[in-house]
C-alpha cells in the first residue's frame, strides 16, 4: 500500500510553545491519509515528525527555536548515575513501598500538545473532522463521550499522600552526573554541624566490608580444615557495571508491596486490548493535562485525545523478519497494581523505536516516570533488535538546545543529532560547541557535502489526481494554476527523491 499525503505548505509567524514567542515559529506540513513505516522512517531521517496524522518539519533557519532530530544508539547506551537513581527509586517503591525523599522530575518526553504543533492545531482539528476518526469507529467514540460525560460529574481528584505532595517537581530529566562538592573542614558554630571530637561517619559500604572481614577472621580462628584460607578481597575489582536490563528487571521479593507491568498494545488500528483500556487511558491523560499543563477540565476532549495520541497514518506491517508485535503505532501502558499510571506513545519503525509522547498520573510524579519510561523504551528497543537486527536506535523526537526543558535528551548517550542541511548523523559531543554559539547550525563539517538524498528529478514525483497515478512531469503539462509548481518542488525538496517517488501526492 502506498503512502498518500496532502502537502499544506509553509506556515510561519505563529506562537512557539518552547520560548513563548508570539510569532517566531515556522514549519512545513502535510496531512497523511496513510503512510508506510518505511516512508515515515525516511521522513524522520530528514527532520520530519508526526502529531496524529499531521506530519511537519520545522524550517530550521527561520524558526525561533531550531528543533534537531535526536537519536540514541540503544545498543551502546549506558545509564548515567542519575538514570540509575531513578531505576533504584522505582525498585524501592515496588519492593517496600518506599517513597524517596528529595526532588523528582515530571517533564514529559515532549511538551504539551499545543506546544508541540502550536498554530497547526486548528488545521489538524479541521482535517481530523473530515476523517471522522474512522479507525476508532463511530460507535466507540460516541460511547466514550457518553461515558466520560457521565463519569466527569462524579469523579473527584484522588487525594495524594502527604509524602507525595511534598515532592519537589523541578528535577530535570536525565540531569547527568551530580556535581561534586568540595570538602572544607571548619569549626562548626554551637548547635550546628558535626562534632569534630567524634570519629567521622563511615559509608555503609565500608561498614559492610569491615563486617565481612571480621566474620572471615572468626571463621578462621574457630578452626577451619587444613589448607583453608579466608578469601581476600582483590586489590582491584574489575569495573563491570550492571546492564540496563539488570537494573530494570532486578528481582523483587515475593512479598513486594507493588506490582508493575508494562503492556504494549497496538493503537492504530486499535486492538481489542486498546479499546478495552482506552477510557481509563484517556482519564489519565485528562488529569495529566489539568495538573501538569494547567488545562481546564473541558479542554482535553476525547476527540483531541484520539486525534493527537491514538490516530496514526502508519499502516501496520508484520513481516516475518520483523519484531513479533509488528511495525506501526502502539501505546506502552504502565500498570501499577491493576491500574494505568502512565502511557508511552511510540512508533515501531524499520530502524528504530520513535517516542511520540508520554503522559502519566500526576500522583506518581515522585517516580520520575519521564526518565523511567525513556529507559524502558531503550530496553524495549534492544529487545526488538534481537528479532529485527536493523532496529537498533531510539528516537527521542527533537533536541532544542536553546530550550532548557528540552536539553535533557542530550544526556542519553551515545546519541547523534541530524544535520539540517545534509541529513547525516553527527555525534552530539561534536555539535554542542557550535550550538553554544548559534541556535542554527550545520553539523556536517565538510563544506562540499550536499544532501545526497535530495530531489534530483522532480518529474518522477508521483501524483494522485482524479483517482489516477501519474508522474509529475505528465501532471504539470495539464495544470496551469499559479504557485502549483513552486509548492510541488518545495515538497519534493523536503521529502527527498526516494519518498517523492514512492509516496502519492494528492492534488485536487
Amino acid at each position: 500500500m502506498a503512502s498518500v499525503v496532502e502537502y499544506k505548505g509553509l506556515r510561519a509567524g505563529y506562537h512557539c510553545g518552547y520560548c513563548d514567542s508570539a510569532a517566531g515559529k515556522a514549519s512545513c506540513g502535510m496531512w497523511a491519509h496513510s503512510m508506510t513505516v518505511q516512508d515515515y522512517q525516511d521522513l524522520i531521517d530528514r527532520g520530519w515528525r508526526r502529531s496524529g496524522r499531521y506530519v511537519y518539519k520545522p524550517v530550521m533557519n527561520k524558526t525561533c527555536c531550531p528543533q534537531y532530530t535526536i537519536r540514541c544508539q540503544a545498543l551502546q547506551f549506558q545509564p548515567s548515575k542519575s538514570h540509575k537513581k531513578v531505576l533504584k527509586k522505582m525498585l524501592k517503591f515496588l519492593a517496600k513501598g518506599e517513597i524517596s525523599k528529595g526532588s523528582c522530575e515530571d517533564e514529559p518526553m515532549e511538551p504539551s500538545m499545543e506546544d508541540a504543533v502550536a498554530g497547526d492545531m486548528a488545521l489538524i482539528n479541521r482535517l481530523d473532522l473530515q476523517c471522522d476518526l474512522k479507525q476508532l469507529g463511530d460507535n466507540l467514540k460516541d460511547s466514550l463521550q457518553r461515558e466520560v460525560k457521565k463519569k466527569g460529574k462524579s469523579t473527584k481528584k484522588e487525594e495524594s499522600k502527604e509524602c507525595i505532595q511534598s515532592q519537589d517537581r523541578n528535577e530535570e530529566q536525565g540531569s547527568g552526573e551530580p556535581s561534586h562538592a568540595v570538602e572544607v573542614h571548619a569549626v562548626p558554630k554551637p548547635g550546628k554541624g558535626a562534632d569534630l571530637s567524634k570519629p567521622p561517619c563511615r559509608k555503609a559500604k565500608e561498614i559492610r566490608k569491615e563486617r565481612k572481614r571480621l566474620k572471615l577472621m572468626q571463621q578462621s580462628q574457630a578452626g577451619e580444615p587444613d589448607g583453608f584460607q579466608a578469601p581476600r578481597e582483590p586489590k582491584t575489582k574489575p569495573n563491570q557495571p550492571k546492564s540496563l536490563e539488570e537494573l530494570i528487571f532486578e528481582s523483587l521479593p515475593e512479598d513486594a508491596s507493588h506490582k508493575l507491568e508494562v503492556r504494549v498494545v497496538r493503537s492504530s488500528p486499535p486492538s481489542s486490548q486498546f479499546k478495552a483500556t482506552m477510557l481509563e487511558s484517556y482519564q489519565v491523560y485528562k488529569r495529566y493535562q489539568m495538573v501538569i499543563h494547567n488545562h481546564s477540565p473541558d479542554e482535553p476532549t476525547v476527540s483531541q485525545f484520539t486525534g493527537f495520541l491514538c490516530t496514526s497514518p502508519l499502516e501496520p506491517e508484520n513481516p516475518p523478519n520483523g519484531p513479533d508485535c509488528g511495525y506501526g503505532s502502539f501505546h506502552q501502558q504502565y500498570w501499577l497494581d491493576g491500574k494505568i499510571i502512565a502511557v508511552g506513545v511510540i512508533d515501531i519503525l524499520p530502524y528504530c523505536v520513535s517516542s511520540v509522547y508520554l503522559y502519566y498520573d500526576p500522583d506518581y510524579s515522585f517516580l520520575s516516570l519521564g526518565v523511567y519510561s525513556a529507559l524502558r523504551e531503550i530496553a524495549f528497543t534492544r529487545q526488538l533488535h534481537e528479532k529485527a537486527s536493523q532496529l537498533s536506535y531510539y528516537y527521542m523526537g527533537f533536541y532544542i538546545h536553546s530550550c532548557p526543558k528540552m536539553k535533557y535528551k542530550g544526556h542519553y548517550r551515545p546519541s547523534d543529532l541530524l544535520c539540517p542541511e545534509t541529513y547525516v548523523w553527527v555525534p552530539i559531543e561534536q555539535c554542542l560547541p557550535s550550538l553554544e554559539n548559534s541556535k542554527y547550525c550545520r553539523f556536517n563539517q565538510d563544506p562540499e557535502a550536499a544532501d545526497e538524498g535530495g530531489s534530483t528529478d522532480p518529474d518522477r514525483l508521483q501524483v494522485l489526481y482524479k483517482k489516477s497515478i501519474l508522474p509529475y512531469g505528465v501532471f504539470k503539462r495539464q495544470q496551469r494554476e499559479p504557485g502549483e509548481e513552486a509548492a510541488v518542488l518545495q515538497y519534493a525538496r523536503l521529502v527527498g527523491q526516494a519518498c517523492s517517488e514512492r509516496m502519492l501526492l494528492f492534488r485536487s
